[in-house]
């Protein structure tokens, strides 16, 4: 299909072969040869041909054959000018493609010469190219050196932001021209593969938007819809945007590609109102401004990326360095003001499993699992949006404070995620023109018909992620586990001292405890001899001592006996399987009535007491035990009342005991689990005070965990949680 047969139709601008249009534009005349033969395979229609074979003839072989590949960004190589016989004198260029080697001419008389302004570029635009300290400056300056050497009458230096739309940085113009200064011209002006053109070919010149195309002729059997002209000078270009030039009020364009890193940032875009074209020294001129605008553009965004990156690995560090000093516990970073300074956030989150730590202005922490999880079921190590509902609409709380979301995971074993929050940003974009796309009767797409100022508010999304901020992310992340690993190395090492050294105080108790059963009966019994044998010649003070003898030593034997209990319970090995909670608990209840027949207890058991996971001897005497207080520190009530009922969490399943007894001081509820630790005497309520130590060290070696809670003389509340399998 030739240029001129293409629909005037956006919806196919994608697939138009711009690449292979089968024509050029008629300000010149184009000859292809065979990269191997050299000889013809084409030529545009119109040229008679002798004419052909006198170009032919003229050219140098030996320089066509030793022409080399066309690479990315590189223009024609000018052969210099030939005098036809009985025609003008031709500019003529050529280069070479794996298939054909294409020359193209141009009249070199229609040609606007002027001074040489290479010489001019050297002597004025590079001496104040270092002087333009910021982009906008720099842009302003090629700006007007580009109208300058090129004659156009507007000059526009813009470049493509994320999504593909183009921002107007800098300006020069003539005063009949329209000012587009801070427009934006929408993505879909420029087709993907127009952009991919651009990246190859960095300069395109259209001397008259008015143009009809020429098409090429096969010559031999060659289709000329199989010549590639990506980097021909006379490439005819679509019709779409001729139709688009015409709206716009131009008749010449031309246009130079703005590249940084490899890839395309912008473009110097000229204009002019009349027909113009450029002389070949004049293009090059504008070509090589092109190179020194994109390396300097490159120059100045490396240099400000660099900067920027210091900065933030300076707060990496003084973040790591904080949180190194402490105990490693990754909670604290939203201690530290550097968390929120690192990405420029207004508030962030550390999120580890169900546990949610906020710092600044985020959103619930509900809302903040919801949106963990998700970022964990990515499975990336680092997120970044600046339109979260885009991607997430998992709850509608977040769209009020983070419309931008950067997220970093730091396990792939637990759910332990860094969020950074940015609220929403409502831009005010000031449109070349309405962006949207108009339909004709027919249904087709054309271009717009008016540039005039569109103003469009666009919100929903939030400041842009710099790549310095997903660096600064990214190291901290890096920095976050090898401090995770330490001190996990660390803990391991400490735990396995402590299981060392309580394995040894275990058996130490034990041995103690064992070896002090015998003196105690000893003691016991040498006072029930002395009773029996000399009772007669003791006095009543002496048999009143004795009497505390052997309560004294019955007590020791006691304590003996739980010391040796709470030894073994460490010492046995676990036979974990389900155990009927609420059987279990039925008999106890039963067993503690028959011990204290003479109390009315109210006993209020939940009927819905759930199946525990462990030990069944274990979890009974640690049941027991909860029940026995509970009933004993209700001794002076006068209407006892004890309730038992079921704990269901997320973590697991267990009891609580609460109770309207003494109670006791919140403050001292650490203390109550410890061994022989009372907090009422002897005298008041029997016991060795070794029951509760005995339910910790079952609930622990079971991986769950216990706890109290009291009002003094109101009653108390005590309590264990069971995980739903073991790992013992």
């Amino acid at each position: 299909m030739t240029a001129d047969a293409l629909p005037s139709d956006l919806a196919a601008c994608d697939l138009e072969p711009i690449r292979w249009p089968g024509a050029i534009q008629p300000h010149g005349r184009m000859l292809v040869l065979d990269a191997q033969t050299l000889q013809p395979v084409a030529a545009s229609a119109g040229w008679p041909a002798s004419e052909r074979a006198a170009m032919l003839a003229a050219l140098d072989r030996t320089a066509l054959s030793s022409l080399p590949a066309a690479g990315v960004g590189t223009s024609p190589i000018g052969l210099g000018r030939l005098q036809l016989p009985g025609g003008g004198a031709q500019e003529v260029s050529a280069h070479r493609t794996p298939t054909h080697v294409i020359v193209e001419c141009e009249d070199a008389c229609a040609m606007d010469h002027g001074p040489a302004p290479f010489y001019a570029l050297a002597r004025n635009f590079l001496a104040r190219l270092n002087e333009a300290r910021d982009l906008p400056a720099l842009c302003l300056l090629a700006a007007e050196e580009m109208r300058r050497v090129s004659g156009f009458g507007r000059a526009l230096v813009y470049r493509f932001d994320e999504d593909g739309h183009g921002e107007v940085l800098a300006e020069s113009l003539e005063p009949d021209y329209d000012s587009y200064l801070g427009h934006h011209f929408p993505a879909s002006d420029i087709p993907r593969q127009a952009r991919a053109l651009y990246l190859l070919n960095h300069f395109r010149l259209i001397p008259d938007a008015r143009y009809a195309p020429v098409p090429l002729l096969g010559l031999g059997g060659c289709a000329a819809s199989e010549i590639d002209l990506s980097q021909a000078l006379l490439r005819s270009v679509s019709p779409v945007h001729l139709e688009y030039m015409r709206n716009m009020g131009t008749l010449a364009s031309m246009s130079v590609s703005i590249v940084v890193d490899g890839q395309l940032w912008g473009l110097v875009s000229c204009h002019n109102h009349a027909p113009r074209t450029l002389a070949s020294n004049a293009r090059a001129a504008c070509e090589h401004l092109g190179q020194l605008l994109s390396l300097q553009i490159g120059a100045l965004q490396a240099a400000e990326e660099a900067a920027a990156r210091l900065e933030l690995r300076q707060l990496t560090l003084s973040l790591v360095a904080q949180l190194a000093e402490s105990d490693g516990t990754l909670s604290r970073l939203v201690d530290t003001s550097g968390l929120l300074r690192l990405a420029r956030a207004s508030g962030a989150a550390v999120v580890l499993d169900e546990a949610v730590w906020t710092v600044g202005i985020t959103p619930p922490a509900d809302a903040i699992g919801a949106l963990a999880r998700w970022v964990v079921g990515r499975g990336e190590e680092v997120y970044a949006s600046d339109e979260l509902a885009r991607d997430f609409d998992g709850h509608p709380a977040l769209r009020e404070s983070a419309a931008g979301v950067l997220a970093v995971s730091i396990s792939q074993v637990h759910r332990h995620v860094i969020l950074w929050f940015r609220p929403e940003v409502v831009r005010t974009v000031r449109w070349a023109g309405n962006p949207r796309k108009t339909v004709d009767e027919a249904g087709r797409i054309h271009p717009r018909k008016s540039f005039d100022s569109w103003v469009e508010h666009l919100g929903g999304r939030s400041a842009r992620w710099l790549p310095s901020e997903l660096a600064a992310v990214r190291e901290l992340r890096d920095a976050l586990i090898g401090i995770v690993l330490r001190r996990a190395q660390e803990m391991a090492d400490a735990a396995t001292a402590l299981g060392r050294v309580n394995k040894e105080l275990e058996a130490f108790s034990y041995t103690v405890s064992h070896d002090l059963r015998a003196p105690m009966r000893h003691i016991a019994g040498y006072a029930d001899l002395v009773l029996e044998m000399d009772g007669a010649h003791v006095s009543e003070r002496g048999r009143r001592y004795l009497g505390h003898v052997k309560e004294a030593a019955a007590y020791a034997g006691q304590l003996v006996d739980a010391l040796l209990d709470f030894s073994r319970l460490g010492r046995a090995a676990l036979k974990p399987r389900s155990v009927d909670t609420a059987a279990m608990v039925a008999d106890l209840v039963r067993e503690l009535q028959r011990e204290d027949p003479g109390r009315r207890v109210h006993w209020e058991v939940a009927p819905d007491l759930p199946a525990l996971y462990g030990d069944p001897l274990l979890l009974q005497v640690a049941t027991r035990n909860l029940l026995a207080n509970a009933q004993k520190y209700t001794r002076r009530q006068a209407a006892p009342h004890i309730a038992v009922r079921a704990v269901v969490r997320a973590a697991g399943t267990g009891l609580e005991v609460e109770d309207n007894g003494v109670g006791f001081e919140m403050k001292y509820a650490d203390k109550l689990f410890g061994v022989f630790q009372r907090l009422h005497a002897a005298e008041e309520f029997e016991g060795t005070g070794i029951g509760l130590a005995n339910v910790k060290r079952i609930v622990e070696r079971h991986g769950g965990e216990v706890w109290a809670r009291g009002v003094p003389q109101q009653g108390a509340a005590f309590g264990f949680l069971l995980p739903g399998a073991l790992t013992d």
